[in-house]
């Protein structure tokens, strides 16, 4: 097995949960719920209870939200790689034993739908759902979006009490805040602060397309907050707890919650199609500082700046050029690549955005449609499939993924893993095989057959889930 170092950072980023809510969201009892009804909150008003004069009241909030708030607890009887797994795997008499996780979740729906992060349940073998009320479910995945870090569960329940999702666009730096979860264990906790800041990136998701706009805040989170919600002084969801950021993997002041907007775009997609429909530009853009200086012919800093353009997509299509800066996306500003992200993922495929571009000192204006990520605007359809031998779900890279990497066929990313030939091997979740012993599957059965009748050398070359090259060595007995 090939020999893992870990390079410990000063200041780690402890994967967290939180919890939140701001809208209501119901279904129509179809296979196909398109037709999903969605009932934003109203402009927000502090109201003013037994606080004090101005103030908003937190105890109105958090009655509102907390009945909404699941605890998630997780067995995996799979090890995911890095030393605190190996070792919660095993005892000290060599025994080797399921690892549990725990974290929070969001009910979005009356009947049962729940959201939370991805890392929370990422290779469960069962997720069990434990209500308010202390009555407990086994939870089924609707589906996962690793570049967000989300991911949709459902309960066999009804009559649950969905959170209200608000606008995380009308959300003010400054602005109350609770987070609403169960960190540490500690079932339906809130704590309050403010939103410190808005379209962080912090590069904790790990994946080829990561997608981080995070709103920070102060509001007190800690492990078990993950999935949570973070929501507004009238108890609206305005963002899904995510990560901290730490020296010692506790609460140090710095919380980020992933944005309500992109949240009700992601699990629409996943009740209706399975997986998201995210759309490309296919314009690659920079976040413009001093360091740029000499590219840009006046000392106006706003927007960012486009660096390369794919051949043929969509951005190319427009007339986008190297070098252009983009200020704005259907008239919002952009002023950041996190910000630049979180615009596309409020669209699908076939939508038409209204570029502004400055260009050599003048201003254009050019309209965009968008694509997905073979190049075209038709509904991308679910792929990945749960391989028995392999022990994880597998799906072929697309046409926009292989042709990034210069590769004009073959491919395949496994994730979600749990008990299998993957986990054993201590490959990575999100890692992509390009090859096994130089030899490129075509087809899921290849790699299978490739995998399993595997004896001595093995060698495995393919793609980091940050994109990076990597090569696996074992040798099998």
């Amino acid at each position: 097995m090939k020999n893992m170092h870990k390079t410990i950072a000063l200041l780690a980023l402890s994967l967290l949960a939180g919890l939140g809510g701001a809208w209501v969201f119901d279904l129509i009892a179809r296979p196909n719920a398109s037709r999903a009804l969605f009932t934003e909150s109203p402009t927000p008003v502090f109201p003013v209870g037994n606080s004090p004069a101005g103030a908003p009241d937190f105890a109105m909030a958090a009655e509102k939200a907390a009945p909404s708030v699941v605890f998630i607890k997780t067995i995996s009887n799979a090890r995911r790689g890095g030393a605190d797994e190996f070792w919660s795997h095993w005892d000290f008499f060599g025994r080797r034993g399921p690892v549990s996780g725990a974290g929070s979740g969001v009910v979005l729906t009356a009947d049962g739908y729940i959201v939370t992060n991805n890392h929370v349940i990422d290779g469960a073998d069962k997720i069990e759902v434990l209500l308010p009320n202390k009555h407990s479910y086994l939870a089924r995945i609707i589906g996962t979006d690793p570049s967000t870090d989300l991911a949709l569960l459902k309960i066999e329940a009804r009559e649950l009490r969905p959170i209200t999702l608000g606008n995380s666009d009308r959300v003010r730096i400054g602005e109350w805040v609770l987070a609403v979860g169960n960190p540490l264990n500690l079932t339906s906790t809130v704590t309050a602060g403010i939103v410190s800041a808005k379209g962080r990136n912090i590069n904790i998701v790990r994946t080829q397309f990561p997608i981080e706009s995070f709103i920070q805040t102060d509001a007190a989170i800690n492990p078990g907050n993950s999935g949570g919600a973070l929501v507004d002084a009238q108890g609206n969801l305005v963002g899904i707890n995510t990560a901290i950021a730490t020296k010692t993997g506790a609460y140090q002041g710095y919380g980020f919650a992933i944005p309500v907007n992109i949240v009700r775009k992601v699990m629409r997609d996943l009740i209706d199609h399975g997986t998201v429909q995210r759309a490309f530009l296919g314009a690659d853009v920079l976040d413009i500082d001093a360091t740029l200086a000499d590219r840009l012919p006046d000392d106006d800093y706003s927007g960012v700046l486009v660096y390369s353009v794919d051949a043929g997509s969509a951005a190319d299509k427009a007339g986008v050029a190297v070098d252009d800066v983009l200020l704005k996306i259907d008239g919002v500003d952009v002023n950041s690549k996190a910000e630049y992200l979180e615009r596309l993922a409020y669209h699908s495929p076939g939508d038409e955005v209204q570029l502004t571009l400055r260009r050599k000192g003048k201003l254009q204006a050019l309209t965009v449609k968008l694509t997905n990520l073979e190049g075209t605007t038709s509904v991308i359809k679910k792929t990945e499939v749960f391989s028995e031998t392999l022990g994880c779900d597998v799906v072929p890279l697309t046409k926009l993924e292989r042709q990034r990497i210069g590769l004009e066929q073959g491919g395949w990313r496994v994730s979600n893993l749990r008990s299998g030939i993957v986990s054993r091997l201590g490959l990575p979740d999100g890692f992509v095989i390009l090859s096994v012993n130089r030899q490129a599957p075509e087809t899921l059965a290849q790699l299978e057959d490739l995998l399993k009748g595997a004896r001595g050398r093995l060698i495995i070359d393919g793609l980091n889930p940050n994109g990076g090259r990597g090569t696996y060595s074992f040798h099998i007995y």
